[in-house]
């Protein structure tokens, strides 16, 4: 009876380290995505998107209504550029939680972020990645954002 576990326990750690070095390479997109977003890099934020990538926003406006935005990913690579010199920005990943099927990929990501080192808002991305010729590219993200409520998100 132990051969036949031992066996069995050893498959499902093939299949896990499988499953992770996906993970991984998705995590890697996202990950080389804000290092460019924090150094206002607009080739290299260009370079982990696809051409016609989807942003959209969930939030609450002033009636406290529930609000769907959708952004121009050009738009937002121009405000980013255009952040002072002066200012540090940072949006700080809690967690990691991704699926991957095929080529395609999902990945939720709570978050934090800070301006000068002080909090601004928090919320949860959620990343749509298409595999194109081994490179993992964002079509989709959309994210919450909120100012209370941030021990919620999971860490």
């Amino acid at each position: 009876m132990k051969i036949p576990l031992f066996f069995i326990f050893g498959l499902m750690n093939l299949v896990a380290l499988a499953q992770t070095e996906e993970e991984l390479q998705v995590k890697k997109s996202i990950i080389e995505f804000f290092d460019a977003f924090h150094a206002k890099d607009s080739i290299a934020m260009k370079k982990m998107v696809y051409p016609s990538i989807l942003l959209q926003t969930i939030g609450v406006n002033n009636e406290g209504k529930s609000v769907l935005k959708t952004e121009n990913f050009d738009d937002l690579v121009k405000s980013i550029i255009s952040i002072p010199d002066s200012t540090n920005f940072q949006e700080r990943i809690k967690s990691y939680s991704i699926q991957t099927d095929g080529n395609m990929a999902n990945a939720w990501t709570p978050y934090e972020f800070w301006i000068n080192n002080e909090f601004h808002h928090c919320g949860v991305n959620s990343f749509q990645l298409f595999r194109e010729e081994n490179m993992w590219k964002i079509i989709y993200l959309s994210d919450t954002r909120r100012k209370s409520d941030c021990s919620a998100l999971s860490e």
